[in-house]
């Protein structure tokens, strides 16, 4: 299994003290950071979990997935069992109907690779519910295909069920499988869509840890303790700068191009790019791979915040020989690395207005969500938010000034939660989620004369649907259980 020798920031031509500038910085900006690992001239030097993520904590990288789907069809080339420039309705007869488009018959696995499909956005979404893969070859095209770049998560997702097809089990079992020297833990796991393929477009869930490791082996070209596990030509090619992205960026660290499901970045290395904040940042001119894990969810360009943190705070100090032993600035790196959290809310945690709210149950008008009544608990130790919700009543905990974990209910997602008041009669209270769903459910509560209103926000791809709207209720009245 590959292990990592470990040094000091300095042994390797990087300050303690910059690092510490970079995580500083972040903190500043507010960026939830849930990781952060570097790697640098072969030696890891630098790994911080922000508690309660520990380092085996399990984490979505939404699209890293796609990264993982490219070097398992990789594979199946090196294996003869496909060609890249193979049609990909060849291997889905079942899928495709009689009188399939005639662009979507010339596109071949290459295209799909490089983003460039027949259509201009994922074709599951039309119908989640409906077979994700024969979507793809059922859903009118835009265009033809080898030409432009649009981001199309079903590209990747139908390209995971083509690499369960041809190795003949789950595509993660199948990585686990060529890749064993790279030790990916026994614990990761792909999600699967509705009708049993793995999620290739965005499924993965690991560790900090199996993204370093994977990176480790895209950055030595396939090669891990004297193996060639893969293609050093297939992975130069899959990080190159195949497809132009400049026109559909959101911004400067999208638009720099993409290659076989690896993006390009604005040093001039690759990066594997999952919502979110979820990144393998390939800097080769630098000799160093970034690894980090956080939920920059409606944050607006909260990756490029990170991006930039790195480029500005760290890269200009990186010197070319070992720099002289710091201790006082290595103390201070690992003593941050140490007391990393998810930052509890800022705010005051306690408001007069608790004395007088304390267990009172407000009934809420008739609202499309379904909640009949809410009431808080106020305590020093852990606060709760209890409420009735289409006839069945929950309870989440949170802190005031500090985190709180839990099990939100409904969903089964584990959480950590904190709240604050933001002026004298308004509580704003917010979940992080930290389990298969990274995102986070918002509440800010007004309390006003005998009455309540409450925003509710979910900044989470595809759960909690009910938290998302305003009600307005008074004290025991309106048309609550």
């Amino acid at each position: 299994m590959l292990t990592f020798k470990r040094a000091l920031p300095e042994q390797t031509g990087m300050p303690s003290w910059c690092i510490v500038n970079f995580i500083e910085r972040l903190q500043r900006q507010k960026v939830p950071m849930h990781s952060i690992l570097l790697y640098h001239r072969d030696c890891l030097i630098a790994e911080g979990y922000y508690a309660p993520y520990q380092a085996d904590t399990l984490h979505r990288m939404f699209s890293i997935s796609k990264s993982f789907t490219s070097i398992a069809i990789g594979l199946l080339a090196d294996e003869g069992k496909l060609s890249l420039d193979d049609a990909i309705v060849r291997y889905f007869p079942d899928k495709v109907p009689e009188n399939v488009h005639p662009w979507i018959s010339a596109m071949t696995i290459r295209d799909m690779l490089m983003m460039r499909t027949c259509h201009a956005s994922t074709t599951y979404k039309v119908d989640m519910k409906s077979d994700w893969v024969e979507s793809f070859f059922t859903i009118p095209p835009t265009h033809p295909s080898g030409k432009i770049f649009h981001y199309d998560t079903s590209s990747a997702h139908t390209l995971a069920a083509l690499a369960e097809r041809l190795s003949g089990m789950p595509m993660l079992d199948y990585l686990r499988k060529k890749l064993a020297p790279l030790g990916l833990s026994a614990e990761a796991y792909m999600l699967t869509d509705p009708f049993g393929v793995s999620m290739g477009g965005s499924g993965l869930v690991a560790t900090p840890m199996d993204l370093l490791k994977f990176g480790y082996f895209i950055f030595h070209e396939g090669s891990v303790e004297g193996q060639q596990l893969l293609s050093s030509s297939y992975i130069r090619e899959a990080t190159s700068h195949l497809s132009d992205t400049l026109v559909t960026s959101p911004c400067r660290s999208e638009g720099c191009g993409y290659g076989y499901q690896f993006w390009r970045n604005e040093k001039g290395g690759y990066v594997c790019y999952g919502m979110g904040g979820q990144l393998i940042i390939f800097l080769p001119d630098y000799d160093l791979i970034c690894v980090t894990t956080a939920d920059t969810q409606g944050i607006v360009g909260g990756n490029q915040l990170i991006y930039d943190a790195l480029y500005e705070e760290i890269l200009p100090f990186i010197q070319a020989n070992p720099l002289p032993e710091d201790k006082k600035a290595h103390c201070a790196l690992k003593t941050t690395l140490e007391n990393l959290q998810i930052a509890p809310l800022a705010g005051n945690i306690f408001s007069p207005v608790m004395e007088t709210v304390n267990d009172t149950v407000f009934r809420f008008a008739e609202n499309s969500m379904g909640f009949a009544d809410m009431r808080f608990h106020f305590s020093d130790g852990a606060s709760t938010l209890e409420f009735t919700l289409r006839g069945e009543r929950y309870s989440l905990s949170f802190g005031l000034g500090k985190l709180v974990t839990g099990d939100f209910p409904i969903y089964h997602q584990r959480y950590a939660a904190s709240g604050g008041w933001t002026s004298e009669n308004t509580l704003y209270v917010r979940f992080h989620i930290i389990d298969e769903f990274v995102g986070a459910v918002h509440f800010e509560v007004c309390f006003g004369d005998g009455d309540v209103t409450v925003f509710m926000k979910k900044q989470e791809e595809s759960l909690f649907a009910e938290f998302n709207g305003h009600l307005y209720g008074r004290k025991g009245e309106g048309s609550g259980v």
